[in-house]
């Protein structure tokens, strides 16, 4: 008796009216989780006594499983645990990061099929990341999830900064609207001639996904450590504002193939009533393992110019070597083929950025249009397009090799596969010999176009896979990886250091399609960049593309602004992007450029609005050293920048490159200002930006 009457207590626990709660390490947040009557497992979070995400079912639809994994739960355990640390990145914004959270792992059994889930959460101060884990079990082995079931059920209409769902693509430009208002624009969003790619489901939107609620609540949802399994996108109900997970599939509709033994990735809620909160979040990365690269000398965080900006500005320099079509990779021979002489990628025009880059201390060069196929780039119709060890005849990987190294700099390979992915594989370590034995140590990767093989997406889980196997593989020739048009990042440069950042959203490029909208960049920061840095390619002086001929498109910031994003758009590689000529037009703004770090020791976030205005503080890694940028949107505004960062009973002299009295990104954007001032800890300076605007600031010492 006395046993069944304990078993019957285990049961009344197990299901409705049982929950757990978990708080942060503050006590500011709580998490609750429970079972609803069916055994429906969901999970509450209150930040500061005020609900931020309802009670959200949670769980998994399998393929040709009639009983889907969301329902029927018992209880079988439930743990907690607590860390609080500190760990050094290989770089990043802070020398140390604190890692000080609370854990609740829920243990939980399917009755009728007896199989297995365990849902492991994390609480932080600023958040919580939980995610689901499989255990090695009796009753299941493999299956396939159709899609993921978790809500994200939220308190009202919040203020949501979106990109539509696409499967292949992260490139939208940003809307701005309440949850509700997604409906009518989603469809004129899509149609962007740029960006659309794939189809998607009708009202879904990307992650990451920020929000700021009407009593100023600033919500953030995205997730981390994603690894075998599909990105994430999120169904928007714009009637009961319910978020819910949608799986990037495959074209035959899979979401995930899975076995025990594994884990989903972690799905992320930054949550805070001060914006900048969310800006010095370091949840996603402390979410995701530890370096597994045990030396990491060879990972350099890096500044480069490049042959790249004169493809985009209508002056007639092109990536192919050739106008001939018919090409048959690994058949022709180039040799007896007229070159058309607009080729970029030429020995002596990179030595002239070699020199450029030499004289002015940049670390290395990029170089597009390098290797043989560009004539026939079309992923989409052929399965192999390029060569990666075949230069064209007019560039000398030899010759560039020596004559860089003497002058101190790299050369940043470049590898276009034009989604031509198992091509690119096959290839993959061929061509990271071929880097080892010519002196590159970095490598940008491209995927433009539809993926082949044909049945994958840009998100799926295959080519997550994908992108994760060549940034191990190239660990292996210790090369640094910067991927573009690959998914959005989840913070896995922690575990990777050498994928040094990303593209992964609209950068610089757009600016000669004519899009780019002057709060993009105020955005950015609260969306694409909590999941990891991005080669945003900033530091266009000239942004009138039509003085160089037949490309009207003009550019959306002041100059200064293009400053600013050094210290704003985090990366450790960063791209002094425009043409050589419009940095000797303007040696002492280009200054700024030379002097801003790309690796730092701390980070203080100064002022911070999505969509409205950022100002960030930096002292650079090793150094008694200071940057400081302020960006605004297409509004004026003024900026008070507080010094109170500096350490105290010191002064300091403050090189302020500042908009002009005239500056507007229309009208007049190379309008700007040098003067320099001396500060202190109490300084506060009030700083004028114009329409688009911005400040940089370097601060040093004064002995």
């Amino acid at each position: 008796m006395k046993k069944l009457i304990l078993y019957l207590i285990a049961l009344l626990f197990s299901y409705s009216g049982y929950c757990q709660k978990l708080t942060s390490p503050d006590n500011q947040l709580v998490l609750t989780f429970s079972l609803l009557p069916n055994g429906t497992p969901t999970y509450q979070l209150d930040y500061k006594g005020q609900p931020i995400i309802r009670n959200s079912k949670m769980g998994f639809a399998l393929l040709h499983v009639d009983r889907p994994l969301a329902e029927g739960f018992r209880i079988t355990d439930t743990q907690f645990t607590s860390s609080d640390t500190t760990w050094e990145p290989v770089w990043g914004e802070e020398k140390e990061i604190r890692d000080n959270h609370r854990e609740m792992l829920v243990c939980l059994q399917q009755e009728k099929t007896d199989w297995q889930v365990n849902i492991r959460f994390r609480l932080f101060n600023d958040g919580l990341g939980f995610r689901y884990e499989f255990p090695v079990q009796p009753n299941l082995r493999h299956f396939r999830i159709q899609n993921e079931l978790t809500e994200f059920s939220l308190t009202g209409d919040h203020k949501t900064f979106w990109i539509p769902a696409d499967y292949d693509t992260n490139e939208f430009p940003i809307t701005t609207s309440s949850l509700s208002g997604i409906a009518a624009l989603i469809d004129e969003v899509r149609k962007e001639p740029l960006a659309a790619k794939s189809p998607a489901p009708n009202l879904a939107v990307q992650t990451p996904l920020m929000m700021k609620s009407a009593n100023g609540i600033y919500v953030n949802i995205h997730e981390a450590a994603l690894i075998n399994y599909p990105a994430m996108h999120l169904n928007v109900n714009d009637q009961t504002f319910q978020l819910s997970a949608h799986l990037t599939p495959d074209k035959t509709g899979n979401g995930a193939f899975m076995q025990t033994g594994s884990a989903t990735p972690w799905r992320t809620i930054m949550v805070s009533d001060d914006a900048r909160d969310i800006l010095a979040s370091n949840l996603i990365v402390n979410l995701n393992e530890p370096c597994k690269i045990k030396d990491t000398s060879w990972i350099k965080p890096t500044k480069y110019m490049g042959v790249w900006w004169e493809y985009f500005t209508g002056g007639g320099s092109t990536w192919s070597y050739t106008d001939y079509s018919d090409i048959i990779i690994g058949q022709t021979d180039y040799t007896k083929l007229k070159p058309h002489g607009r080729h970029g990628a030429n020995t002596q025009h990179v030595k002239e950025y070699i020199d450029f880059a030499a004289k002015h201390g940049f670390d290395a060069v990029l170089v597009e249009g390098w290797n043989e196929g560009w004539e026939d780039n079309h992923a989409y119709i052929k399965e192999r397009i390029y060569s990666f060890t075949k230069p064209y005849p007019d560039f000398d990987a030899k010759e560039l090799q020596q004559y860089a190294a003497a002058k101190g700099v790299k050369i940043i390979m470049h590898h276009e596969t034009t989604s031509s992915v198992v091509n690119y594989e096959h290839q993959m370590h061929d061509a990271f010999r071929f880097m080892v034995d010519h002196g590159y140590d970095a490598v940008k990767t491209g995927y433009v176009g539809g993926i082949i093989p044909r049945s994958e997406h840009h998100d799926s889980q295959w080519m997550v896979n994908h992108y994760n196997y060549v940034t191990e593989t190239a660990a292996d020739y210790k090369i640094m990886v910067n991927s573009h048009e690959a998914v959005r990042p989840t913070g896995i440069h922690r575990t990777w250091p050498n994928w040094i950042a990303q593209e992964s959203a609209r950068g610089t490029e757009f600016e000669s399609f004519k899009g780019i909208a002057p709060d993009h960049t105020t955005i950015l920061p609260f969306t694409r960049l909590v999941g990891g840095p991005m080669d945003y390619t900033p530091g266009i002086f000239q942004g009138d593309l039509s003085v160089y001929g037949s490309n009207p498109a003009k550019g959306s910031s002041t100059l200064v602004k293009q400053l600013a994003l050094y210290v704003t758009m985090y990366s450790p590689l960063q791209m002094a992007a425009d043409l050589i000529e419009n940095y000797d037009r303007f040696p002492d703004a280009f200054q700024f450029i030379k002097d801003v770090a790309v690796d730092w020791d701390n980070t203080w976030i100064l002022e911070a609005e999505p969509g409205d205005y950022i100002t960030i503080a930096r002292k650079s890694k090793g150094k008694n050293e200071w940057f400081v940028g302020g960006i605004t949107d297409e509004n004026p505004r003024e900026s008070i920048i507080d010094f109170s960062f500096l350490p105290k009973g010191k002064k300091y002299i403050a090189t302020i490159y500042a908009d002009g009295k005239d500056a507007d990104w229309r009208t007049n954007p190379q309008s700007y200002l040098i003067s320099s001032k001396t500060i202190s800890q109490k300084t506060k300076l009030k700083q004028r930006l114009a329409p688009s605007g911005g400040v940089a600031i370097r601060i040093r010492e004064i002995e």
